[in-house]
């Protein structure tokens, strides 16, 4: 028993340097929140269409509905929860909004998320 107790005490004054760097350099607690916020996001299916569909073209609410095969009404709750989280952006042409993907950020983590899932 005493052995095991040594080997542990060993164990942990070995990492005691490693978790105070880890420490260290783990974001705010705020930070990570956002990026967890984010990932509920991501983690609804219609919303993934949506931005992948517009990671083709900009398109208005009736032209993502057709292409998903939903309603307008499902369509713009979604983009609601998209603009929110500033993965859309819009502009207006006389009575339609046109949407698009709001930087390169969002086609760079598909991207990765669609490699990782492949592999």
């Amino acid at each position: 028993m005493e052995n095991n107790l040594h080997n542990h005490d060993a164990c942990c004054e070995a990492h005691t340097k490693v978790v105070e760097e880890v420490s260290k350099k783990l974001p705010d607690d705020e930070i990570l929140y956002d990026v967890a916020e984010l990932f509920k996001v991501f983690g609804d299916s219609t919303r993934v269409r949506i931005i992948c569909a517009l990671f083709e073209d900009e398109m208005c609410v009736c032209g993502i509905a057709e292409v998903l095969g939903m309603t307008q009404s499902a369509i713009s709750h979604q983009l609601r929860v998209l603009k929110q989280a500033r993965l859309v952006k819009y502009r207006r042409e006389g009575k339609t909004v046109f949407y698009s993907l709001a930087d390169t950020h969002i086609k760079t983590i598909f991207n990765q998320a669609f490699e990782h899932v492949m592999e």
